[in-house]
């Protein structure tokens, strides 16, 4: 049974790091998260954003939601910051396509243990662990949102700063 408000349809989920960048999909009735593929970060010329974009349109998605690694403590790092700043940069591209921007504690971690668990060990590990930390950001979205009957994280506005789940805005569009 799905909370009232779910929204059915294709989203991307995907994992931002300073190398590589995990994407994920769901099936359109937003129940599974599957692997997509593993995309080379490319911070100078965007072919990485370009290629998510490129999946955005062929499978006609929802929305992209982004991971956001929140430290335990609720602080935020240098890598919040990054997966916000590559979260407003997916916003510009895929507007007017929401990206939201959705906690994803230990999604890592949780994705290192379950390849190690299944025996995948190596250059195959390395070559896979960005695509199963997306598949985890994004089933916890939908679970989230599943659950709730809202739509999971804060959104991000092409521009600006994205709201904090309270919506308090943390930045301005520029002028």
């Amino acid at each position: 049974m799905t909370a009232e408000g779910f929204r059915r349809g294709v989203r991307l989920g995907v994992d931002v790091g300073s190398v590589r960048v995990g994407l994920a999909a769901c099936d359109p009735g937003g129940t599974i998260a599957s692997p997509v593929e593993t995309l080379r970060r490319d911070a100078r010329g965007g072919s990485d954003v370009e290629r998510i974009a490129a999946e955005a349109r062929e499978r006609d998605v929802i929305e992209v939601v982004v991971g956001h690694p929140t430290s335990l403590s609720g602080r935020q790092g240098a890598a919040a910051q990054a997966a916000r700043d590559y979260a407003v940069a997916l916003a510009r591209r895929l507007a007017p396509v929401p990206v939201r921007l959705v906690d994803e504690r230990l999604s890592t971690v949780s994705a290192h243990r379950a390849l190690h668990d299944a025996g995948v060990r190596g250059r195959r590990h390395r070559a896979v662990v960005d695509q199963v930390a997306a598949v985890t950001v994004l089933q916890v979205a939908l679970d989230a949102e599943r659950a709730s009957g809202r739509p999971p994280g804060s959104l991000v506005e092409p521009g600006t700063e994205p709201d904090d789940p309270a919506g308090t805005p943390k930045g301005n569009a520029p002028g």
